[in-house]
């Protein structure tokens, strides 16, 4: 289980994940050193990575939440190779280890490319849908809540980045070059993302400044979530009347126990994951906080046995 400085460390990645360890030790009130063999013990051990990823609205994509249905024997092995695609993350088995759920990033101009033409369609994929993700309540730079509780407000406030309302205007090929390089590994040095990306240091520099004060970049942390006590994982597939959708959404975003939440086409409009430390968890919530959203017509409940792939890329 993670202690105090380690907790402490993760929250402050969330909020800079390309903080100085010096900084982050001074608000810790420990030593560089310390972080440091902190955060290479996390790496190690806790499967830690500091993953870096563009806005998708400013990236031209559009994302989508695919459900395939496939043959238990089939199932883990057409799950990794979807994983290891680089328009795919949160890869996960589901539902007895029968349904894939995966979220694809496809361009906005051109959205059919990998829905119609290349998910795999086998004898032993039963089912495939895809559902247009509209709106994020909570996910992506809004972290679960219960990786944000380590630091009290002035800590956060003395690691947190400002961001700018001025828009840098569209993607560069540069920049889409340089956030390539920090989705494996957001905290590279300037120099070792001028090596990879061809581009001068002071480019570097100053295009990192100007896409994370613009929110056009943002940095999220990988870590095992059983660190945190979390045994029980599942999908949310609720159907909402519109007319009560954001306001039951917006309510959810708030629950500690939901780390996603999401408005999405499809009969079910709105998908949510829960982590919980164990089943019993799961069902007081769903039967409580969940119970209470008198608003929620139908609930689908998908447990998930295996996270096959997260934010970022697989590791080479």
């Amino acid at each position: 289980m993670l202690d105090e400085i380690d907790r402490g460390l993760i929250h402050a990645l969330h909020l800079d994940g390309r903080a100085p360890f010096s900084r982050i030790g001074v608000v810790l009130g420990v030593s560089t050193q310390t972080v440091a063999r902190r955060y290479q013990r996390l790496r190690s051990e806790a499967g830690l990575r500091v993953v870096g990823l563009p806005d998708p609205g400013r990236a031209g994509l559009t994302q989508w939440i695919v459900r395939l249905t496939a043959q238990p024997a089939t199932a883990r092995t057409l799950a990794r190779s979807l994983a290891k695609r680089p328009d795919t993350s949160w890869v996960k088995l589901t539902s007895g280890g029968t349904e894939i759920v995966a979220i694809a990033q496809t361009p906005t101009d051109s959205p059919s490319a990998m829905l119609l033409h290349d998910i795999p369609r086998t004898a032993t994929v039963t089912a495939v849908s895809a559902h247009l993700m509209l709106h994020t309540y909570l996910g992506g730079p809004a972290a679960w809540h219960g990786r944000l509780a380590a630091l009290t407000e002035e800590q956060q406030e003395a690691l947190r980045v400002k961001e700018t309302a001025v828009d840098q205007g569209p993607l560069t090929p540069a920049d889409h070059a340089l956030i390539d390089v920090l989705r494996h590994d957001g905290r590279m040095s300037v120099t070792q993302l001028a090596v990879a990306t061809g581009l001068a240091p002071s480019t570097v520099t100053r295009r990192l400044d100007d896409l994370r004060a613009s929110g056009a970049l943002f940095f999220d942390v990988e870590i095992n979530a059983a660190l945190y006590g979390v045994t029980t994982q599942a999908f949310l597939w609720m159907a909402i009347a519109p007319a009560d959708l954001d306001e039951v959404a917006t309510t959810l975003a708030a629950h500690e126990e939901l780390a996603v939440v999401a408005a999405t086409t499809g009969p079910t409009n709105l998908i949510a994951q829960a982590l919980c430390p164990d089943p019993a968890a799961l069902h007081r919530y769903l039967t409580r906080r969940l119970g209470a959203q008198r608003a929620i017509r139908t609930l689908h409940t998908a447990p998930v046995l295996e996270i096959v792939k997260a934010v970022g890329p697989l590791p080479a």
